[in-house]
């Protein structure tokens, strides 16, 4: 797949037409590591702006939702939660061969792995803080009133999540990974009862997700929300923690750092940030959460590698980045034996 798979004429020629204002030639720059859908820096002198597309080729149904990153971040514009202003949706092909949606741009940092390389010590503890109270600040949005009635079903949600992602790990399934099956069926004995929390919740929420200040250390966007739903909140707060149980070769994780020299908080002094942030009390985490949140995310990484079999993925790294299907299975494992 070319760097840019359509016509950026006929790009630019829709652009003009619905955002007032553009003027001189168009620049398109494709984004580099993603690994879902496409996105882009869209430049015209004077506004800087963001596409982000559906994938070309066959998909499942329920993946690659650009509709629905689109219907979220409007939903949240104006609220405590820091996202880009959505400017178009376009569900129709015919433009970019896939539907896709155009956002302002946000000026800020964006750290491709959880240690925050290049940014300052002194900052990062901060910056860790500012992860927690953003993640608190979207669970405490009032989905309802935000317009988001239907956007996901509040209970029974960790039941449906586990058959969900297991039958999405066997339509792509192309090889046998014994501790993905195994972790599946712990998780499928080991459901909590349904405490009827419902919030919304982000699905892929992560450091890499974040956008941080150019200079302050405080998160100004929270980015990719293809995953987002009405769920329950321990599901984001689960894979936020995720970092702190995957080494630095497992898609940038901080276990063996040297986290007091790096000036990042240990995973407990984040949590408690996390609790002591939200207007409603939550119970604490548990490990089914966690081990939730690395199954899925080991499910997530085999449809990477499913998908750069097939030469549809969107990063150049895919079949690697697959290889930690493995890996992220067995830390789910792990995080159910842990006390």
């Amino acid at each position: 797949m070319s760097a840019v798979e359509f016509d950026t004429a006929g790009l630019d020629a829709f652009l003009r037409e619905r955002i007032p204002g553009l003027a001189g030639a168009m620049q398109l720059e494709r984004i580099a590591g993603g690994q879902s859908n496409p996105t882009f820096f869209v430049s015209y002198p004077g506004r800087r702006m963001v596409l982000r597309k559906k994938p070309p080729g066959q998909t499942l149904p329920s993946a690659h939702a650009v509709d629905r990153e689109a219907r979220v971040l409007a939903a949240l514009a104006g609220s405590a939660v820091p996202v880009p202003r959505v400017l178009l949706f376009h569900a129709e092909p015919e433009v970019v061969g896939t539907p896709f949606y155009v956002m302002e741009r946000v000026e800020g940092r964006v750290f491709g792995s959880s240690d925050m390389e290049g940014a300052p010590a002194s900052d990062r503890r901060a910056m860790v803080m500012s992860y927690a109270q953003t993640l608190a600040r979207l669970h405490d949005v009032d989905w309802q009133a935000a317009g988001l009635d239907g956007f996901g079903r509040p209970g029974g949600y960790f039941a449906r999540q586990v058959a969900r992602w297991g039958k999405q790990w066997e339509a792509e399934r192309f090889r046998d990974i014994p501790e993905l099956g195994e972790l599946r069926d712990i998780l499928l004995a080991a459901l909590p009862p349904d405490d009827g929390a419902a919030s919304l919740v982000h699905g892929d929420y992560r450091i890499g997700n974040m956008m941080f200040h150019p200079t302050e250390p405080r998160v100004v966007a929270v980015l990719d929300w293809e995953l987002s739903t009405i769920g329950h909140p321990m599901a984001d707060l689960g894979f936020s923690v995720i970092c702190w149980r995957s080494r630095p070769a497992e898609y940038g994780g901080l276990l063996g750092l040297d986290l007091p020299a790096l000036g990042i908080p240990e995973e407990p002094e984040y949590l408690a940030h996390y609790y002591a942030s939200r207007q409603t009390p939550v119970r604490p985490l548990e490990p089914f959460h966690v081990a939730f949140s690395m199954f899925r995310f080991a499910v997530i990484f085999e449809g990477i590698a499913a998908r750069a079999r097939a030469g549809t993925a969107a990063g150049t790294d895919a079949g690697t980045v697959g290889d930690l299907s493995i890996a992220f299975a067995r830390h789910g494992l792990d995080a159910m034996r842990r006390p």
